[in-house]
């Protein structure tokens, strides 16, 4: 009879599993947001919901016993300190399971876990920075910009355009040069008289 038997096994022995779960349970913290196939993320999300409980009272003990799960303790501080108090007001349902669709090479189903609330950084937030940078460059005292002038123009400056022209010069003259040369023919072996 088959009673008790909820668990999917994902073709892994059961510390192969194990260390697979924690490895995830490890990177959706840290990430907030992982992709893995639709049975791996169906069987991480009870477990991620029983650690955002246990988070959500602070103790040595469930410090403790989420560390027996997540090795990092980094980590198990941000589940403490971050995620839990976030769903402090939820009773539970703190993930979702968002599908994808097959993936490209095996067909298997690919799906997103993630956080609810979880939000993706888009690359409008990170386009500001590079101006930053520069606007921290510009502000940079007069006596450091000068040594770095002073630098560029004891370098060099390569032209790439007779570089490239060149290039294409040099393998002509190379074949020309190989084509030119006969090719040896290796001596014929003599045989020994016995």
């Amino acid at each position: 009879m088959r009673h008790g038997m909820v668990n999917r096994k994902l073709g892994r022995t059961s510390a192969h599993r194990n260390a697979l779960f924690r490895n995830q349970l490890a990177s959706l913290i840290d990430k907030e947001r992982i992709i893995t196939t639709l049975p791996k993320a169906k069987e991480l999300r009870p477990q991620i919901e029983k650690l955002i409980t246990l988070g959500r009272t602070d103790s040595v003990h469930n410090r403790r016993q989420a560390g027996r799960i997540i090795a990092d303790e980094t980590l198990v501080a941000k589940l403490f300190d971050t995620l839990s108090p976030r769903f402090a007001d939820r009773n539970g349902g703190y993930t979702r399971i968002i599908k994808l669709g097959a993936r490209r090479g095996d067909a298997a189903e690919m799906a997103i876990l993630e956080f609810v609330g979880f939000e993706l950084k888009t690359e409008t937030a990170a386009a500001p920075e590079p101006e930053k940078k520069a606007k921290a460059k510009k502000a940079a005292p007069a006596e450091e910009a000068e040594p770095a002038a002073e630098e560029k123009e004891e370098k060099p400056k390569k032209k790439p355009a007779a570089k490239k022209a060149a290039a294409p010069a040099k393998k002509k003259a190379d074949k020309a040069e190989a084509e030119e040369k006969p090719k040896k023919k290796p001596a014929a072996k003599k045989k020994s008289e016995k």
